[in-house]
């Protein structure tokens, strides 16, 4: 048995890790995609003290590393339900099941879709939610941003030095990311915004032709013949298996505060990062609650 299992190895879960390790604790962290989370589709972070600049990935990497340098242990496997009760927990995974004294749900969100016909069928051909991964596929050629906000013109900056053309269309009348990233934007000749303005259809029957977009307040409809699309409109929490333990809210997060404790939830459950109601979403925001969530989860541990 575990003191401490951890769902999620995205900042806040390694930096959970990375405490329970210290606090003395046997610790394992469940991931079932990447170690890192969405942080390793960002090109660049800027704003996280003590780096001037660096990858996602870079940082992701350094978190694993020091969480694996600290001791705990790190599996890829999905956590599918969360059974039993305060300091005898069972986490069942597609690949085994892990018994720990407290759990930390710490499972990030993941990448919101269109939701339109052929999106499924065309991701890797020519539809695509990271550009790290995908934009190099793309050098020289045309392609749309679908999203205003920090990550979309974060990867719009990326594509725009390697594309042709890149086009970003956004739902609103304006964008909502920081402002050195839109004056960044705005400097671009190959960078083209358009405002008010929807995906209706992705175009090409077996093969990616581009999508149909409409305004939102003429209703007017305009093709837009691309190469690839990116979709950047944001993330959505994957809680539902742990709702049995964890009260989730309207839009499916986990309801926790500052304390990183889910309201009514059996005691040893905890939260961090960005699968919890917060205002605000940033990575040092998600490391914050990753030491939060540990540091209670080994005063649970302690006191059992």
């Amino acid at each position: 048995m575990y003191d401490i299992v951890i769902i999620g190895a995205g900042p806040a879960g390694l930096t959970a890790a990375i405490y329970a390790r210290r606090a003395e604790k046997s610790v394992i962290v469940l991931e079932k995609s990447t170690f890192g989370g969405q942080i390793t589709h960002s090109p660049r972070v800027e704003n996280y003290p003590g780096f001037i600049q660096m990858s996602g990935t870079e940082f992701a990497d350094k978190l694993t590393e020091q969480a694996l340098a600290q001791g705990a242990e790190i599996e890829l496997d999905t956590a599918k339900e969360i059974k039993g009760d305060a300091g005898n927990y069972t986490v069942v995974g597609d690949y085994a099941e892990y018994s720990a004294k407290s759990v930390i749900i710490a499972g990030g969100s993941a990448h919101r879709k269109l939701e339109l016909a052929n999106e499924d069928k065309f991701v890797g051909e020519g539809i695509s939610y990271c550009a790290v991964c995908d934009g190099a596929f793309y050098k020289g050629k045309n392609v749309a941003i679908v999203g205003g906000g920090n990550s979309a013109l974060q990867e719009a900056v990326m594509l725009s030095d390697i594309c042709e053309n890149v086009t970003v269309v956004q739902n609103l009348s304006f964008l909502t990311g920081e402002e050195k990233l839109i004056k960044d934007i705005e400097s671009r000749q190959n960078v083209n915004v358009i405002y008010s303005s929807v995906v209706k259809e992705i175009l090409g029957e077996n093969e990616f032709k581009g999508i149909l977009i409409e305004n939102t307040e003429t209703n007017e409809t305009a093709e837009l013949l691309l190469d690839g699309v990116f979709v950047a409109i944001g993330q959505k929490p994957e809680n539902e298996p742990f709702s049995n333990v964890a009260e989730l809210n309207e839009y499916g997060y986990i309801k926790a505060d500052e304390s990183c404790i889910p309201e009514n939830s059996p005691k040893g459950i905890f939260t961090a990062g960005d699968c919890r109601t917060k205002s605000v979403r940033q990575v040092a925001t998600a490391i914050a609650d990753g030491a939060v969530a540990a540091i209670s989860a080994c005063r649970f541990v302690d006191s059992i």
